[in-house]
């Protein structure tokens, strides 16, 4: 009997009648056979509703109380999900991160998956239940309730399917798959078929929010089968049409690898720029910068040391948006212990990226993405590459702009 895990977002089950819908999905499957792990979110808007009335008691939350706080809103629509499959006659039950023991480290907030003990979800499955599990949470080694980060249901998913070996994950969304650029952007924008993880890992880090990065890396280290699919559509479409639809993301890369030379636009307007000028040019001055940029947590992108001249050089890198104050503040006082003239922040920069495995095989795509943005007076002020993409940092008011150029001049508004 097949084993499938699906996931459902925010939006899902963002209403009473939502979760009943998602009910009937679930039982749909599940009479067809399936063995079915349900792994829901919260809520929409009910984590920011609690971590909002955290806030008004402490404007900067402590990390393990918030969490406490945060991880409730799964814990309402499990519950209301077990009691919506019971009613179709489906056995079912519902499970914290804690009662399944999903094992994270003590990073609040942010904490990572150490392992999965899935027997009890084993025995669940062999009785014919359907166990709805939280998702975005976990516990520590100290028994302490932990949350994954913001998008971790995603993430809970594919590492169940990982620990069960599922046939296939399956992520029920808003949308109805992947898409060669945000359609809200461009109204041309194209569903994907597939993607290979690689192309999906790059577009989730560079921006692209229909599935949380983790979840990409976690799919991809264990090679689970993962489909991105809508669950707008009515609940008793049917199986053969449901399982074909929405976007494929596959570790294998098909034969028409060489016709997809770009697979995708990605964006991210959450980006911050810090450019520390006048910096000593002898070694250990990067670590010097970053060291402390680390040790608080704040994850670095972007990176670009300019030639030296005289015995100096500027040191430029992006963080996100949210950790841009913080990360200022720790290079003002870095300053005087190297040397540096000064630190010049942009919070106004937003990065756009070409994504495509179709690159290891075609040159001129970088000369042909930055004559198109010439030709539109888009200035580059940052520029990044890998086997299968292209970033580049741009002022954040061109980026629609650029976007839209950009998928124009590839053509990804032509069906493969």
């Amino acid at each position: 009997m097949a084993l499938i895990v699906q996931k459902f977002g925010g939006t899902s089950v963002g209403s009473v009648e939502r979760i009943k819908a998602v009910a009937h999905r679930v039982a749909k499957w599940r009479g067809a056979g399936y063995q079915a792990v349900v792994v829901p979110s919260a809520m929409a808007g009910e984590t920011n509703r609690l971590i909002g009335l955290a806030r008004e008691i402490q404007p900067s939350p402590d990390a393990r109380e918030l969490d406490v706080v945060a991880a409730t809103g799964e814990q309402v629509t499990i519950g209301l999900l077990a009691m919506a499959l019971q009613s179709l006659g489906v056995a079912a039950k519902s499970y914290t991160g804690a009662q399944v023991r999903v094992l994270t480290d003590s990073a609040h907030t942010k904490a990572r998956i150490l392992q999965i003990d899935e027997e009890r979800l084993r025995a669940d499955l062999e009785a014919g239940i359907v166990p709805v599990v939280a998702g975005f949470q976990g516990v520590d080694a100290a028994g302490s309730i932990t949350t994954l980060g913001r998008g971790g249901s995603d993430t809970s998913a594919v590492a169940l399917a990982a620990a069960l070996k599922a046939d296939e994950c399956q992520i029920f969304t808003d949308v109805d798959g992947v898409y060669t650029t945000d359609p809200r952007i461009v109204p041309e924008a194209r569903r994907l078929r597939s993607v290979t993880f690689e192309e999906m890992l790059e577009m989730s880090s560079l921006g692209s929010k229909v599935l949380q990065i983790r979840a990409v890396e976690f799919a991809g280290k264990y090679r689970v089968r993962l489909r991105v699919l809508s669950s707008l559509t009515a609940p008793d479409i049917s199986i053969d049409e449901e399982s074909a639809s929405g976007t494929l993301i596959t570790y294998e890369e098909d034969e028409k690898m060489e016709q997809a030379i770009i697979s995708g636009v990605a964006f991210n307007r959450d980006e911050a720029k810090i450019t520390v000028a006048g910096v000593p040019d002898r070694p250990g001055i990067a670590y010097a910068i970053l060291g402390p940029i680390a040790d608080a947590n704040i994850d670095v992108d972007m990176i670009i040391q300019n030639a030296s001249v005289a015995g100096h050089t500027d040191f430029s890198f992006t963080v996100h948006r949210n950790d841009y104050e913080k990360a200022m503040s720790i290079v003002r006082k870095v300053i005087p212990h190297i040397g540096a003239k000064d630190v010049i922040g942009d919070s106004k920069i937003c990065k756009i990226s070409m994504v495509g495995v179709g690159m290891r095989s075609h040159v001129g795509i970088a000369s042909k993405m930055f004559r198109t943005l010439a030709e539109e007076g888009i200035n580059i002020e940052m520029i990044s590459t890998s086997e299968i993409k292209i970033s580049v940092v741009v002022d954040e008011k061109y980026m629609e702009l650029a976007v839209r150029v950009l998928h124009r001049a590839f053509a990804l508004d032509q069906p493969q």
